[in-house]
């Protein structure tokens, strides 16, 4: 393991930066996949080179977004049968994709040698601007290991009583587990029909988790209900294609602005990934 570390701090040396996003919450149903399929358009539409990553290594659905059947996913380099190159794939949409490994229970808690062998398959995506993790909702092993290695990791909620609570929960557990530095956490609240919703959403659980668990979270922005996004799933075809001057997609827009004027905290590109991914051995 020391051996491996060494090699990636060499690597780091001259890494391209990429910002590495991962996008996760407390509780299925919030339209996190559907977030994630959105904001890496909204990022290519900007020029960047973006790849997406459905890291649901459990319930994998964001190809049935794009309306890709994937020839290989992210089983395969599991197995070691294919190399992290040999499954990304081009879409019609301007980002790289890698597909996840839908019904394939054995991956939804990696083993240690497994963890090592797909982290070290990252080495080869040093190329993109923006990586973005969509990981599976809740608290399996592979969602905390993503989320802290990550340089910043979005918290996706809704109005729902029930997706507040479970945010709280998600948050909790993040910062609780996550000890050996501070995670990078935003809080985006998606569904509401109003600017005034999302910011009263967001502040409750903001002032929540100020006063129960001593931790910021900053407030990213809210994504509007409607209409265009349950069309859009159906048509599988991402509502930022279909019709970018909608609600959805003009919040998806100003969210992707308000990053970009942002430095990322931690990042260091791939490398740095990596020697976060593979250094944190805590068992979850």
């Amino acid at each position: 393991m020391e051996e491996q570390l060494n090699e990636l701090k060499e690597m780091m040396k001259n890494e391209h930066k990429t910002r590495i996003i991962a996008i996760t919450s407390g509780k299925g149903g919030v339209g996190k996949s559907n977030f994630a399929v959105n904001m890496a358009i909204a990022y290519a539409q900007l020029g960047k080179k973006v790849i997406l990553i459905d890291g649901d290594l459990g319930m994998a659905n964001v190809n049935v977004l794009l309306n890709i059947v994937p020839q290989y996913n992210l089983m395969h380099v599991i197995n070691k049968k294919k190399s992290m190159k040999e499954i990304i794939m081009d879409t019609e949409f301007g980002i790289k994709f890698i597909a996840g490994a839908n019904g394939f229970s054995k991956i939804a808690n990696l083993s240690v040698e497994e963890l090592e062998y797909f982290a070290k398959q990252f080495s080869s995506l040093g190329n993109a601007d923006i990586i973005i993790i969509d990981t599976g909702a809740g608290i399996a092993n592979n969602v905390l290991q993503f989320v802290a290695a990550a340089d910043e990791v979005y918290v996706l909620t809704t109005p729902e009583p029930t997706a507040i609570t479970d945010a709280y929960g998600i948050i909790k557990i993040i910062t609780t587990e996550i000890v050996d530095r501070t995670v990078n956490l935003k809080l985006v609240v998606n569904r509401v029909h109003s600017v005034e919703e999302g910011k009263r959403i967001s502040e409750r659980i903001i002032n929540i988790v100020g006063q129960f668990l001593n931790y910021k979270v900053e407030y990213l922005g809210c994504v509007f209900e409607d209409p265009i996004v349950q069309a859009s799933v159906i048509r599988q075809k991402p509502f930022m294609v279909v019709n970018p001057t909608s609600k959805p997609a003009v919040c998806l827009k100003h969210i992707v602005g308000k990053i970009e004027k942002t430095e990322p905290e931690y990042s260091e590109g791939v490398a740095s990934f990596l020697k976060k991914f593979l250094g944190k051995r805590k068992s979850y």
